[in-house]
């Protein structure tokens, strides 16, 4: 029987590789999770790093995580296809035991530079999400996934994610990680308990959990309480740890427990002790839960028919409220002002559904778009 592997995500930046190496060289890392679209800059890979790689690819322990698809873009990108070509490449080189992807689009003129937002919940948006997942798995051949959001807009919005998900999915038989950080930053930034939100996903679909840390931002927005980001700089809260021995045992095809940092956010010995801290505690927990026969029952998530993708689905209107949307949250000196554009907006009285937008939110999405506008000038 198979078990539930410990795994760290672990790409080519020092902060991480240095936190993980004696996990690494005591052989408690079970699988490693590469984001395998964030080497976009370097020309050739480091023999030691590709050493690594094939090293839980022959194992059968190597995952892929994407980050960059930008799944739901109206319009068909020919970045998107330099990503597949190059998914389809590594799958050649690697044996990679699933592919993953964000929910979402990306903010920012720079493909590589932007932040997943959410998009409307509709039949329009439904279609190109199948449509790309196709794609991903035609240029992978492997058991495809998406990670459910941190950021959302309304309250609505955080209810309907679930059900979306599992529409999104079930044509492809494709599964879900479940970040439980990012379940964390809805519990607390729409005032929800986990009973409650935790019963809106398809628990069957989960094969992977992310956890990770994040950090506070303050607002006058919210009643006077910080918003919670999934920002990936810090270490993993207790909550989080909380949540990981509840969702275990609801999960019974889950594969891999995922722990995810910033190298940003390990640039001290201190911070990195603490991150082998909470891997070796992820552990535990892993390791207790999967003692249990009916813990994990092995299950591929492959398509039950075969996929072959048609011609691209698109949506031109769907583009260009994505294109508006990002010089709003781009350029607006705060929530009052893009609230007033947005309303103005082709965005408004649509699927999008603006006018029920959280202001705490907007602000967040603002700060978010800002951000990343910054890194890519």
């Amino acid at each position: 029987m198979d078990k539930i592997r410990s795994t760290i995500a672990c790409n080519l930046d020092a902060g991480i590789l240095s936190a993980s190496l004696p996990l690494l060289e005591e052989a408690r890392v079970e699988a490693i999770e590469w984001s395998f679209d964030t080497l976009f800059k370097l020309e050739t890979v480091p023999q030691w790093f590709e050493a690594l790689l094939e090293a839980f690819s022959k194992e059968g322990h190597l995952i892929g995580h994407g980050v960059f698809f930008s799944l739901f873009s109206g319009r068909w990108l020919p970045e998107q296809q330099a990503w597949l070509d190059h998914l389809r490449r590594l799958c050649r080189q690697y044996h990679f035991d699933h592919i993953t992807e964000h929910f979402g689009f990306m903010t920012g003129a720079d493909f590589h530079h932007g932040a997943p937002l959410s998009i409307p919940f509709t039949a329009e948006t439904l279609a190109i999400g199948r449509d790309r997942l196709a794609r991903i798995y035609e240029a992978c051949g492997c058991p495809v996934g998406l990670e459910n959001l941190a950021f959302s807009y309304s309250l609505d919005e955080v209810k309907r994610h679930g059900a979306f998900l599992e529409a999104l999915l079930e044509p492809l038989n494709g599964f879900i990680i479940l970040d439980l950080h990012n379940l964390y930053c809805q519990l607390h930034n729409f005032s929800l308990d986990f009973d409650t939100l935790i019963r809106l996903y398809p628990l069957h679909r989960v094969r992977e959990i992310h956890i990770s840390g994040g950090s506070w931002e303050p607002s006058d927005l919210f009643g006077g309480q910080p918003v919670r980001r999934d920002t990936h700089d810090d270490a993993v809260p207790e909550t989080v740890f909380t949540l990981l021995e509840k969702t275990i045992p609801m999960c019974p095809l889950l594969k891999y427990v995922v722990m995810e940092q910033l190298g940003a956010g390990l640039e001290t010995e201190a911070s990195r002790q603490a991150f082998r801290n909470d891997f070796l505690r992820m552990d535990g927990i892993v390791s207790a839960a999967a003692s249990d026969p009916q813990a994990f029952r092995p299950e591929a998530f492959l398509p039950q028919v075969p996929v072959i993708p048609g011609p691209v689905t698109e949506s031109m209107a769907l583009h260009t409220q994505q294109l508006e949307l990002s010089a709003i949250l781009e350029a607006s000196a705060g929530y009052e002002e893009a609230y007033h554009r947005l309303q103005h907006s082709s965005l408004a009285a649509t699927g999008w559904q603006v006018e029920t937008w959280q202001p705490h939110m907007l602000e967040t999405a603002i700060h978010i778009a800002q951000k990343w506008r910054k890194k890519s000038t």
